[in-house]
């Protein structure tokens, strides 16, 4: 008997509308899974890591924790955070950080949803089956949308791409570490297990 077998991309995409609330909704009760909402409205949705990146992603989470930790200047989310930009996207950086002032004027209601707002600091780390051109728009998305500064770690090509506003990509192959520059004053990210 021959059996049929589908073959689905990595990350499904959907065009269908719903209100902030029922993606909300959504999201909230089908927790094995990531979604994400382009400006535009298209849903997509993600299977969540792979082990080995989610070892390697907790590594950056954990770095920049312990940072914050120690300077207190703002909050670390991880890739299960939410958060709808100033576009109308609802986005799920891998790591992210924002200025304790920006998150501390939001409302509780708007801290416990998905923050309407764009953290000043992202990381996308490329998976297997990411798109790098997927990962570029997103990154350049963040930084259309207020972020002041973005990482892209690409482990298939050991290469870092840095995304800052009003200036052109960076591309750094195979570094050793990574400066959180003025925006993350005094961190610095080690790339040995990550790349």
């Amino acid at each position: 008997m021959d059996t049929a077998t589908i073959t689905l991309p990595p990350t499904l995409k959907l065009k269908i509308d719903l209100s902030d609330e029922q993606f909300f909704q959504m999201c909230q009760k089908n927790r094995n899974y990531r979604f994400e909402r382009t400006a535009s409205g298209e849903i997509l949705i993600m299977a969540p890591s792979g082990s080995e990146t989610g070892r390697r992603n907790v590594k950056i989470t954990t770095q920049l924790e312990i940072w914050n930790s120690q300077s207190s200047l703002g909050e670390v989310f991880d890739s299960s955070t939410g958060f709808k930009l100033p576009n109308g996207a609802e986005r799920s950086p891998d790591a992210s950080w924002v200025k304790a002032e920006k998150w501390n004027a939001l409302t509780p209601e708007e801290q416990e949803r998905f923050a309407p707002i764009c953290p000043d600091f992202v990381v996308e780390l490329r998976s297997p089956s990411d798109s790098l051109k997927d990962l570029q728009e997103k990154m350049q998305e963040y930084i259309a949308n207020g972020a002041q500064l973005g990482w892209l770690i690409d482990r298939k090509n050991k290469r870092v791409e840095i995304y800052r506003p009003g200036k052109d990509v960076e591309v750094l192959d195979n570094p050793v570490s990574l400066s959180g520059e003025n925006v993350l004053p005094e961190f610095t990210l080690y790339l040995q297990q990550i790349l």
